[in-house]
């Protein structure tokens, strides 16, 4: 299984962070509810070797960002949840702990400086009449809006050269653009990742 599948699957668990206010709920029974509604990763051709440099645009995919040797789960490793009890602090205190781990995400070196095209929902940060500039780029469907956020290093902080009408909220994109590696903190989730972007057209899937 990879990285991006397998973060997806244990994201979901971070919901029972909410959950546990609720006593009839239990994290077990949280995260088996959540789990279907998780949707997978965008695909995108994986990226040739070469070094940082601006270039013609390159497509990656989100398994990329994740830097090598990361473990985005290894907080909830040792937790067996269907030996816990309704609401065990235990569970609570590891989905705290991957929370602060994921919100502050490593990312991958080897992309910065990169000019890379990427595709991904569309998460916007403002509502104003003249149009969006700013957005985060996520991974899947309902990430930010409707699921708690993915790991800092799979939310990207986009910004447009000029305001854009045409997209709204959970559109599907591509974005092309230098990637830096500018931490961005907002009230939709934390980016790792920022991309100043010099196009934006809707995602096409390669037939």
């Amino acid at each position: 299984m990879n990285k991006v599948s397998t973060f997806l699957q244990v994201g979901v668990l971070l919901c029972g962070v909410w959950a546990l206010s609720a006593p009839a709920q239990s994290v077990r029974e949280t995260a088996r509810e959540l789990v279907p509604q998780v949707q997978p990763a965008l695909s995108a051709e994986a990226a040739p070797a070469g070094a940082s440099t601006p270039g013609p645009a390159r497509t990656i995919g989100w398994e990329q960002l994740i830097p090598a040797g990361w473990d985005p789960y290894k907080d909830l490793k040792a937790l067996n949840l269907d030996g816990l009890k309704d609401n065990d602090p235990r569970a609570e205190e590891a989905l705290k702990k991957m929370r602060k781990m994921w919100d502050n995400a490593p990312i991958n070196p080897l992309l910065l400086g990169q000019n890379v095209r990427l595709p991904g929902f569309l998460v916007p940060l403002e509502d104003v009449p003249e149009g969006m500039k700013e957005f985060l780029l996520v991974p899947y469907f309902g990430a930010c809006v409707h699921s708690p956020p993915p790991p800092a290093n799979q939310i990207v902080h986009v910004v447009l050269d000029k305001p854009n009408k045409r997209f709204r909220l959970m559109d599907v994109v591509w974005v092309s653009g230098l990637i830096s590696a500018t931490k961005t903190d907002s009230h939709m989730g934390a980016a790792s990742y920022r991309i100043d972007a010099k196009a934006l057209a809707p995602y096409v899937e390669k037939k």
